[in-house]
């Protein structure tokens, strides 16, 4: 029996040039949109843009994600906490869930404290739909000003 859970990552292609650090620590440190992986075993199979707007690669970076055994997409935190966020992000949930039969996750890392509080301020956040996205990557104050 095969007990780890297999992921991608989807990023936004604003951040094409990011390296992942915060997510691969979060990941490896089990924080943010991670925790839910914690005491199991995690395979990172997949780490791709959106390619930008209107994100074109969401019809097809999934299928490879998933020929390559992944269980759950993870929608990076960097689709929330852009400026604007990604106004597609529910769209992009719903599409990957119905086309690919995946669990998708929005989220990565936990929220830089420096845009939670820019966010706060703007109340981008306020729905209630964007306090679901958020959810699992809002975390402590502390943990969201390591992540500065």
């Amino acid at each position: 029996m095969n007990d780890t859970v297999r992921i991608g990552v989807i990023i936004c292609d604003r951040y094409r040039t990011c390296a992942g650090g915060k997510c691969m620590r979060a990941l490896h440190n089990r924080e943010g949109a991670f925790e839910r992986y914690m005491g199991m075993d995690v395979e990172l199979v997949g780490f791709a843009t959106c390619n930008g707007c209107p994100g074109g690669n969401i019809e097809y970076v999934p299928q490879e994600m998933k020929k390559n055994g992944a269980e759950v997409v993870h929608l990076a935190t960097g689709m929330v906490v852009g400026y604007p966020p990604c106004p597609r992000i529910k769209y992009f949930t719903e599409f990957i869930r119905e086309k690919y039969c995946l669990e998708v996750v929005v989220g990565t890392h936990p929220i830089p404290e420096n845009y939670y509080r820019t966010h706060t301020g703007l109340g981008t956040w306020d729905s209630a739909l964007w306090k679901e996205l958020i959810a699992p990557t809002v975390t402590d104050e502390k943990t969201r000003l390591s992540y500065d």
